[in-house]
């Protein structure tokens, strides 16, 4: 938004930074945002100055897609199965989801990282199986529990060479 007031040369530059980042075309921002193709490449090219309408549509759309407005998945887990996530964010159908992550390391931490993503305004939460039962029971939004299928038969085979 910022950049908006800076200078038209600015705004596109950033526009085009933030849809990089996003990882979406002017296309795909286009039918997310509802604002004609050819209004965001106009603006995007500097052949046309955004009316406020639509800049506040642009920003709207980056704030939702950001998850500052929409909410947001969080994933509790342990350190090292968060740092398997390797996007930030998941396209599912025609949505942008942003992941945030809640490290935790025992079903306290866990609980306590649940209520936190809640408060923090996530929409839905991702956890295992050993806490999410109890979770389910505190939180209003959806819970999904993880079940490891490869790599819990990777762990079975893992003890089974160190009892060799």
């Amino acid at each position: 938004m910022k950049a908006a007031f800076q200078s038209d040369e600015k705004l596109r530059e950033t526009l085009k930074e933030i849809l990089s980042e996003l990882g979406l075309s002017a296309r795909e921002f286009s039918k997310i945002s509802s604002i004609p193709q050819s209004t965001l490449y106009k603006i995007m090219s500097g052949h046309r100055e955004p009316n406020i309408t639509t800049l506040r549509q642009i920003v709207k759309t980056i704030r939702e897609i950001e998850g500052v407005d929409a909410g947001f998945i969080a994933v509790i887990a342990a350190r090292p199965v968060l740092d398997e996530i390797k996007e930030k964010r998941m396209k599912i159908g025609d949505r942008l989801l942003v992941l945030r992550e809640y490290s935790a390391t025992n079903i306290e931490e866990a609980i306590v990282a649940a209520v936190r993503a809640e408060r923090d305004g996530a929409a839905a939460l991702v956890c295992a199986p050993i806490v999410s039962p109890t979770v389910e029971k505190l939180l209003s939004i959806p819970v999904a529990t993880i079940i490891p299928k490869d790599s819990l038969v990777r762990a079975i085979e893992v003890a089974a060479r160190k009892i060799e």
